[in-house]
């Protein structure tokens, strides 16, 4: 057939690279986590007439870390290929390798999403201080009684890195941005009907980057009824993320160290079927890493 039908997650629901930016680094790399008291604890700065200032030293300790490889390859016969140049067909159908390459990168995207989503929200990344979990009538799910904007901006005030970006799954901004409370401070009025925008909610908490991981994972066994469900689940996370600050190796919530750049190519495979045919890989070398989980708060189980 000449037309293409496939299905994957867009680009546009895939939020991992804002979550934890990408910085270059060597294969094995180090980066420093700083205590949070060092930049906080003021020492004595007076200086007598002929004495030296007081010495101060910032204690970070330094973690050696190696970027992990992660890939997929796909075989494709010589002679799909050879029928796809044979046969007539608009100029912007994809061939069969490129279309290889599109479906793989895909996977690998989706395996980083999954990866970067565990690590936000997971319970154990997080300080006791920087977390709680929501249940019954204070989920944001209850129109009622809960306050979703009264602990959004509460839990701002805890991190001492204001947080600058919030994340949450599309299962919680669906109730989030339908909330009565919400709707009321966005529009300053009694109005308790719609919804609010992404700027919206980004000008009420002074924040400026909202993502919403929209993204769905097939949970299934491989060969077995698919069962999809959301990658970012019903949390919500506030962090204080900064590409500038990792690349200067200065505190941040995280970051993902990046080797090179993402592979994508074809091996010859002579040997494979009657006409041989391509072995298309599709990869990179990264390693996510959170640097800084006190500059963050998280809201476990935001909806119901």
């Amino acid at each position: 057939s000449a037309i293409a039908i496939g299905y994957k997650n867009r680009d546009i629901d895939l939020i991992a690279d804002q979550v934890l930016p990408r910085v270059q680094t060597a294969k094995k790399f180090a980066y420093t986590k700083y205590t949070q008291g060092d930049a906080y604890t003021v020492p004595p700065t007076r200086v007598g007439r002929k004495s030296d200032p007081t010495m101060v030293d910032f204690g970070g300790t330094l973690i050696n870390a190696e970027c992990v490889d992660w890939g997929l390859d796909d075989l494709v016969p010589n002679d799909e290929v050879e029928a796809f140049d044979a046969m007539p067909k608009p100029a912007s159908l994809p061939n069969p390798l490129a279309k290889s390459v599109s479906v793989l990168t895909g996977l690998v995207l989706l395996d980083r999403e999954i990866r970067v989503a565990n690590l936000v929200t997971t319970l154990g990344t997080y300080p006791s201080a920087n977390r709680a979990t929501l249940s019954g009538t204070s989920q944001w799910s209850d129109f009622t009684n809960s306050n979703p904007l009264n602990a959004l901006l509460t839990a701002l005030d805890v991190p001492i890195f204001r947080p600058n970006t919030i994340v949450m799954g599309q299962a919680v901004w669906t109730q989030l941005r339908q909330h009565p409370r919400m709707i009321q401070a966005a529009n300053a009025s009694a109005q308790t009907g719609g919804a609010i925008t992404r700027q919206q909610l980004a000008d009420l908490l002074e924040v400026p980057n909202v993502l919403i991981g929209a993204g769905f994972v097939n949970t299934a066994t491989r060969g077995q009824t698919p069962t999809f469900s959301r990658v970012w689940g019903k949390h919500c996370a506030l962090l204080y993320v900064s590409e500038d600050m990792a690349n200067a190796d200065q505190p941040t919530f995280g970051f993902t160290a990046q080797f090179g750049q993402r592979i994508a190519g074809s091996i010859p495979m002579p040997n494979k079927g009657l006409r041989g045919g391509q072995v298309v890989r599709v990869g990179e070398s990264v390693l996510e890493v959170i640097s800084a989980n006190d500059a963050a708060y998280f809201y476990q189980n935001a909806v119901a």
